[in-house]
């Protein structure tokens, strides 16, 4: 048995112990039932969410993912192994830091944490316009996002060649990993993209061109046939993905796009489930990265619903699946 294994065994048994202490269906339905907002923090600071002090949702859920990493990086000695999941942070960033440097104006809370370059490389690229700084891939459509903004001051354009390249990126990240959760992970995060794209795209009368510039290529969907349905409508894309692996999601995405995205979370969800018996690679650390992200996810929701006063049945019904 190779070191490797060895170090994913260990890791794999740590994790099998932080496992325990996700939160399930139960726990949902006893913060369902919570009086208020502050009851809601109050029942997550029993459980360990949050840091000492911290008062606000936005704390106690960035405190609980930034846990999450601690965790990772105590078990993991290359954190590269997770760059299929932090990859599009990084093309975030060059989006910030191309409009930061366009309008001349800092706009704060504008870039995010953990991306796999320092945010503070990707920001002196764009101010001194010397994309040879960034990583090779990334230069070129820098540049070009950079060179659309500055002379035609489209940003829309500007957001869409980096947005695509972004997914590019990260679907040629869980191809490269050789690890099934992580081809999984990228193939359902471009496919929901394109999805996305093509949709809204057909829905405010997008030409050819659009679609072409817009949509990145993956396995389970056939891009120029995508674009053809988009310029038909959304009639005709649902046409299109009854006859794709993705048939079962069409009746979320008539619903709504937060519909369609519950129905993304859960499918991940139901992928990965079998990494909880599995003891010898990267994939159960990977799943509980993804599974946090899925359980923040639905703790923003309760929280959000108990501010905004919503019933417990509209809540309850945009609650992910859980991964324990």
């Amino acid at each position: 048995m190779s070191m490797a294994d060895n170090q994913f065994i260990y890791a794999v048994a740590r994790i099998r112990t932080k496992e325990l202490s996700l939160l399930d269906n139960l726990f949902f339905d006893q913060l369902l039932a919570c009086k208020s907002y502050q009851d809601c923090l109050r029942l997550l600071a029993e459980k360990g969410w949050g840091r000492t002090g911290e008062e606000t949702a936005e704390e106690f859920l960035t405190a609980e993912r930034e846990k999450t990493w601690e965790i990772m990086r105590e078990l993991v000695e290359d954190m590269s192994v997770f760059d299929t999941f932090l990859l599009g942070n990084d093309y975030h960033n060059l989006k910030a830091a191309i409009k930061t440097v366009y309008l001349n104006q800092e706009v704060p809370g504008i870039f995010v944490t953990r991306g796999t370059i320092d945010t503070e490389l990707i920001v002196k690229a764009a101010r001194e316009h010397d994309f040879a700084l960034l990583p090779e891939e990334m230069r070129e459509i820098a540049q070009e996002a950079y060179q659309v903004l500055f002379h035609t001051g489209d940003s829309q354009l500007c957001d869409i060649i980096i947005d695509k390249a972004s997914l590019e990126a990260i679907y040629r990240s869980g191809k490269a990993s050789g690890n099934d959760l992580l081809l999984t992970y990228s193939e359902l995060k471009v496919a929901a993209a394109d999805i996305n794209i093509a949709i809204r795209g057909a829905k405010t009368g997008k030409k050819k061109d659009f679609f072409l510039r817009a949509l990145a290529q993956c396995s389970t969907l056939d891009v120029e046939r995508l674009s053809e349905a988009a310029l038909k409508g959304p009639e005709a894309i649902y046409e299109y993905l009854d006859n794709t692996s993705y048939y079962e999601a069409v009746q979320a995405i008539k619903e709504s796009p937060s519909s369609f995205e519950k129905w993304c979370d859960d499918k991940l969800i139901q992928q990965i489930k079998p990494q909880k018996y599995n003891s010898f690679s990267l994939s159960p650390l990977a799943a509980y990265v993804l599974a946090k992200e899925n359980e923040i996810k639905s703790v923003r929701i309760v929280l959000s619903g108990k501010l905004n006063n919503l019933s417990e049945g509209s809540v309850r019904e945009r609650l992910r699946e859980m991964y324990v």
